[in-house]
C-alpha cells in the first residue's frame, strides 16, 4: 500500500501522528543522558502507541546529532515490523536539487526504507521531482509553518503572479495542480495558524496536511480539525507531550495515556 493510501485508510480512525525526536537528557532514570538507548527509548514508544496513530515521524537531526544513524534504521524497521501498516514521515526537510536530491532521495527511502519524507520547496520543482521517482513515496512540503520567522517569507505577496497570492498561497496551488503529477504530495501547516490552515485546504482540497504544533508547542486541536474540515487525510504531530509524558520506568504507559487523550482530542 503506498503512502497516500496508509494514510487515507488509518486517518479514518485516528490523526494522531507521534513525532519521534529523541534527547537523551530526558530519557528515564539510569537511561538519561546515554545516546546508546535512543533505540531503547523509541522503540518502546512505538510499542505504546503503533495501535493509536496514523504515523510515526522521526526527527533525523535528533539521532545524527548523536551519531545514531544506525538506531534509526534500525527503529523504522521496527516500525514497520509491529506495525506494518503505518507509514514513516522521515522529517528532513530537505531542500536542495540534482544529483543531490537523487542522493538525499535514496537516503529516505532506501537507506531508510521511509515512506515519506519532509521538503523544503524553495529552489522549485526541481527540487522535489527527485523525490517522486520513488512510486508510492511521499513528499511533504512546508507551506506554511509556525515559527515566527515563516513570515519573512511565507506571508508575502508575489506582484507577478495574478491575484498577488501570499508565497504559501501559490505553493498550496502549484502543489495541488500541476506539482501532483502521481498523487505523492503532502503539505505542512503550523497548528498555530488555524485559519491559514483552512486557507490551504481551501487551495488544496485533496492533500494531506502534516500539522505539527498540537501539544507541547500549544497548538489548539480543536482548531486544527475545524479548520482543516473534514476532506484529505489530516495528520496532526504531537511530540514532546508525547514521548515526555512521564519520567519514570512507567514513561511508555504514560506515553500511551497522553496518545489516547490527544487522538480523542483530535476526533
Amino acid at each position: 500500500m503506498n503512502f497516500a493510501a496508509q494514510l487515507q485508510t488509518l486517518t479514518s480512525h485516528s490523526r494522531l501522528c507521534v513525532g519521534l525526536d529523541p534527547e537523551p537528557s530526558r530519557f528515564p532514570g539510569d537511561w538519561a543522558g546515554d545516546a546508546s538507548k535512543i533505540y531503547d527509548f523509541c522503540a518502546a514508544i512505538v510499542d505504546a502507541t503503533h495501535d493509536l496513530v496514523c504515523a510515526f515521524k522521526p526527527q533525523i537531526a535528533y539521532f545524527a546529532a548523536h551519531r545514531a544513524e544506525e538506531q534509526l534504521e534500525r527503529l523504522i524497521a521496527h516500525i514497520h515490523a509491529v506495525a506494518p501498516g503505518v507509514p514513516v514521515i522521515l522529517d528532513a526537510k530537505r531542500g536542495d536539487i540534482g544529483s543531490t536530491a537523487e542522493q538525499y532521495a535514496r537516503e529516505a527511502f532506501e537507506r531508510y526504507q521511509a515512506d515519506a519524507v519532509t521538503l523544503s520547496p524553495f529552489m522549485g520543482f526541481d527540487s522535489v521531482e527527485p523525490y517522486m521517482a520513488y512510486e508510492g513515496k511521499g513528499a511533504i512540503l512546508l507551506c506554511r509553518t509556525s515559527n515566527k520567522g515563516g513570515d519573512d517569507w511565507q506571508m508575502q505577496r508575489l506582484a507577478d503572479v495574478p491575484g498577488q497570492p501570499r508565497l504559501f498561497e501559490h505553493l498550496a496551488h502549484l502543489a495541488e495542480s500541476q506539482w501532483n503529477r502521481n498523487g505523492q504530495l503532502g503539505l505542512v501547516v503550523g497548528a498555530t495558524y488555524p485559519s491559514e490552515i483552512a486557507r490551504v485546504r481551501e487551495l488544496a482540497p485533496t492533500l494531506p496536511l502534516l500539522v505539527p504544533g498540537v501539544g507541547a508547542q500549544g497548538g489548539d486541536a480543536a482548531a486544527v480539525v475545524q479548520a482543516a474540515g473534514r476532506g484529505a487525510p489530516l495528520v496532526v504531530n504531537s511530540s514532546r507531550a508525547v514521548l515526555y509524558a512521564g519520567s519514570g520506568a512507567d514513561f511508555a504507559a504514560r506515553a500511551r495515556d497522553v496518545a489516547l487523550a490527544t487522538r480523542a482530542s483530535l476526533a
